[in-house]
């Protein structure tokens, strides 16, 4: 038995995307069912009503993923990604881009892991381990900080990834990663406070 029927989770979503086709409505369904149910064991997110994860969680991310300018195709790494936001819904909302779900927190990657398989999510995989762990030569065309702890040392990490561009979700954007200039702010539908700032390398 699902945690929320389709139809309740479309019209939760309705004010961050519209139309939702069935496909990806069926994912998040999936997706809300295996986070209500770590979460109650693993401590997650803060956030506790399966319809709060709906708004604030998928909600957010599939705003931010129509909002990725010129990220089709290409790749992107969501940097301390949690329990994957906004990379997950990004990943299933726009399956030509290649997601890394970076997330330090051991318990939050066995979580993620266990979300692309059970989602047979071919284009996302997870890096254990901090940013500065990876590879040094590898970059992205976009990366994606929301919640993230630190946030001048997480935007200095996502600088030096980014070949592009930056996205932060976050209720402030006093500060971007040097060389990037802001090229939108868009106020997150259903809040008066949280933000989509798209920065590019200058």
């Amino acid at each position: 038995m699902p945690v929320l029927p389709e139809t309740e989770i479309k019209s939760l979503l309705a004010p961050y995307l519209s139309p939702i086709n069935s496909t990806l409505l069926s994912q998040l369904s999936g997706y809300l069912d295996l986070l209500v149910r770590w979460n109650a064991r693993t401590n997650l997110t803060a956030i506790r009503t399966p319809e709060e994860m709906v708004r604030r969680h998928f909600g957010e991310s599939l705003f931010a993923a129509q909002n990725l300018g010129d990220a089709l195709p290409g790749t992107l790494l969501d940097l301390g990604s949690g329990a994957g936001f906004p990379g997950v819904p990004i990943a299933l909302f726009q399956p030509t881009i290649s997601v890394t779900l970076a997330e330090s927190q051991n318990k939050k990657a066995t979580f993620l892991r266990e979300v692309v398989r059970t989602l047979g999510l071919t284009n996302a995989e997870v890096w254990v381990g901090r940013v500065e762990g990876l590879p040094t030569d590898r970059m992205f065309h976009t990366v994606t900080l929301r919640a993230v702890d630190k946030m001048e040392v997480a935007l200095e990490a996502a600088g030096a990834r980014a070949s592009r561009q930056v996205i932060l979700l976050s209720t402030s954007a006093s500060q971007l990663p040097p060389g990037f200039i802001v090229r939108s702010n868009i106020r997150i539908p259903e809040s008066e406070s949280r933000f989509l700032l798209r920065a590019e390398r200058g």
